[in-house]
């Protein structure tokens, strides 16, 4: 009986045993190939002196987050809280009371602030623009937020002026009423991300798209176009209107005869499938004669032909 058993159950013909010997050679592989691996990949070395300068670090902003908000000495600065806006500056920075509008350059340097920062700060206002309230600065293209939060405690718009009474020589100091947006006129083929930040309702993000949009355009030929960027609110738009010109309508032109589909489709107006219908209709047709000729392409609407004609050329600019 058990002879029959051991006959049946526990034979393997010669297939059958190689098959086994293959796969315990496998299995034998993966079980020894982890022993193997540090003889032939070495790890890196691991340089602790990095993770001091890590736990420095938070250790610096876990101090500021909890003395951001004490009152300063009597020279007016901040002096418990230093910290270090990034490992690479060495430098450590002190918080004091400062005013956006009025602040030095050595002033803000002291304060924390990068180059291109303070760069873009000088900018803003020498276009006329306006801090009008501690928040503003949140509107700094490049400003982190943690950032804003540790500075906006410390800002100080001076916004008092004196002026004389009609009734004696006593004068009296009153708020100074800044000046509205609407006195702000923006060029936007031309205005960079810290004019259109000076307009009511748009912050860094706002501007940079519109700047993208124009970019993918070509220049804007209307005002109307702003209000296309993605994200845009048209309340928003509607307050800005008014604040945006256009005194350089020059646009850049796609040829329509020489342009393939790649260029095409990365105009908004145009994307893929109006591009590939031009490409299409100028190899079974030829050449266009005028840029008005691509309205015999049926794909293409009145309305698309509006839009799309100011960007469209026959000839080689």
């Amino acid at each position: 009986m058990w002879k029959h058993f051991i006959t049946d159950y526990l034979s393997f013909s010669k297939k059958e045993r190689t098959g086994i010997i293959v796969l315990m050679s496998f299995i034998g592989f993966f079980i020894v190939i982890p022993f193997l691996y540090p003889f032939f990949i070495k790890s890196q070395p691991i340089d602790a002196k990095i993770f001091e300068k890590q736990i420095a670090s938070l250790s610096i902003k876990q101090i500021d987050s909890t003395n951001q908000f004490k009152q300063p000495g009597e020279d007016g600065k901040y002096k418990e809280s230093v910290y270090k806006l990034s490992d690479s500056q060495d430098e450590k920075v002190e918080l004091f009371y400062f005013d956006p509008n009025t602040a030095s350059n050595e002033e803000l340097r002291k304060l924390g602030f990068r180059e291109k920062t303070i760069t873009t700060i000088k900018n803003f206002l020498s276009k006329r623009g306006k801090f009008y309230k501690s928040e503003d600065i949140g509107k700094i293209w490049g400003l982190h937020p943690d950032e804003v939060k540790r500075f906006i405690p410390f800002v100080q718009i001076k916004n008092l002026q004196v002026s004389h009474l009609s009734d004696g020589n006593e004068f009296k100091k009153k708020p100074l009423i800044a000046s509205t947006h609407s006195m702000i006129s923006i060029d936007i083929n031309t205005a960079d991300t810290t004019e259109f930040i000076s307009l009511q309702g748009i912050g860094s993000k706002l501007s940079q798209r519109i700047i993208n949009f124009r970019d993918k355009l070509g220049g804007f030929y209307s005002v109307e176009q702003v209000g296309e960027t993605f994200g845009l609110p048209d309340s928003t738009f509607q307050k800005i209107k008014s604040q945006l010109i256009i005194n350089n309508l020059a646009v850049k032109k796609i040829n329509i005869n020489t342009a393939d589909i790649e260029l095409m489709k990365m105009h908004p107006y145009l994307r893929y499938v109006i591009g590939n219908a031009i490409v299409r209709y100028r190899l079974q047709h030829g050449n266009f004669s005028a840029v008005a000729d691509i309205k015999k392409i049926v794909t293409i609407t009145e309305d698309i032909f509006i839009k799309a004609a100011p960007y469209l050329t026959v000839e080689i600019q």
